[in-house]
């Protein structure tokens, strides 16, 4: 981890976004993931959740530590928002078989938007 902190700021600037991306496939798959098996119990369904969300944080704490470097906080949640969509578009695609309709896309398109402002001061 120091080693990070002390690298170029090209690294502490790209580590956070790959940390996020990879920490958003374990949520997704913890919160979203049993939506396949519907008649798996509860019981079964929570802890096994609750394991994958254990990597995310292992993941999603370094990636904000490291990217508090270079980042603000709301940069920060705003980049969690974009890749938890991007993520999830490709997850409800792919795993659950749902077709990404024009309004999401129209959606997902408003929070391009909503980065971009949150990246650029006027």
């Amino acid at each position: 981890m120091t080693e990070i902190l002390s690298a170029s700021p090209t690294v502490r600037a790209l580590a956070p976004i790959l940390l996020l991306a990879c920490s958003n496939v374990f949520m997704t798959f913890a919160w979203y993931g049993q939506l396949k098996f519907p008649g798996t119990p509860l019981w079964l369904v929570i802890p096994i959740s609750w394991g994958l969300a254990f990597f995310e944080y292992c993941l999603a704490v370094p990636a904000n530590r490291i990217g508090y470097t270079v980042y603000s906080a709301a940069q920060l949640k705003t980049m969690q928002e974009v890749i938890t969509l991007a993520v999830f578009a490709v997850f409800s695609t792919y795993y659950l078989g749902e077709a990404i309709k024009w309004n999401q896309i129209v959606a997902f398109g408003f929070l391009g938007l909503a980065a971009f402002f949150a990246f650029h001061e006027f």
